[in-house]
């Protein structure tokens, strides 16, 4: 787990890591695969991100999670993507695979497994790079707690009603997001601070508390979300 002082510095050390993973994979295999979440974190990110020294050419951007909302609505995950790092990196348009937000959220992780599949030739595609994010109450993805599909490691993508949220949603499942090369979390502010405190302190099921699925991958917070020196 990495701390900074801030959000700004945390979504810089995120974003300076993210570029280098790209490089690796892009010098090892000629191509770059990247999976990114949505949220308010995130787009600090994504503007330092849109700077770094990348050959957005040979990256392919998908998507961990997707509200049920055209791409022009402000709930957009694509939307906010493409505004701040899309647009600003130069990503060419063919390397954008966006989940269908639009659409019936069923049919749409249907597609969107498909989608997968084919392009990495896997059940269970491994991206080079996943981003996830934790919500106040511990979800991550679109993986709310109490949600059966927490412990799936065999699905690719669902579609899911969040009644939390009152809407339906399109998220990557666990075995993806685990099998990704790397995976990181970036998570700030101090309303995560009790998240934090169950994902590290205390044990449990993670349909409890769905971010203690991601404990093995590379943490970026900053100091108002991490109260507990434990956790550090």
């Amino acid at each position: 787990m990495r701390v900074f002082p801030g959000p700004e510095e945390a979504a810089r050390g995120c974003a300076a890591e993210i570029a280098g993973w790209l490089r690796e994979a892009v010098r090892e295999r000629g191509r770059a695969s990247l999976a990114v979440s949505g949220g308010s974190t995130p787009k600090l990110m994504f503007e330092e991100l849109a700077g770094a020294e990348v050959d957005w050419r040979r990256v392919d951007l998908f998507w961990v999670d997707e509200r049920a909302v055209g791409p022009e609505e402000a709930e957009s995950n694509y939307g906010m993507t493409r505004r701040c790092l899309i647009e600003p990196a130069g990503i060419p348009e063919a390397n954008v695979h966006r989940m269908m937000g639009e659409w019936d959220a069923v049919e749409a992780a249907a597609a969107y497994t498909e989608e997968l599949r084919e392009y990495f030739g896997e059940a269970i595609p491994r991206f080079d790079v996943v981003v996830c994010g934790m919500g106040e109450d511990g979800h991550t993805a679109s993986l709310f707690p109490g949600e059966g599909l927490v412990e799936d490691r065999r699905g690719v993508c669902a579609g899911l009603w969040v009644t939390k949220k009152q809407q339906w949603r399109i998220t990557l499942l666990a075995g993806v997001m685990l099998g990704a090369r790397r995976l990181c979390v970036l998570a700030c502010g101090a309303g995560k601070a009790a998240a934090m405190e169950r994902v590290w302190r205390e044990e449990g099921p993670a349909v409890d508390v769905p971010a203690r699925l991601l404990r093995g991958g590379e943490w970026f917070v900053d100091e108002a979300a991490v109260n507990y020196e434990e956790i550090r």
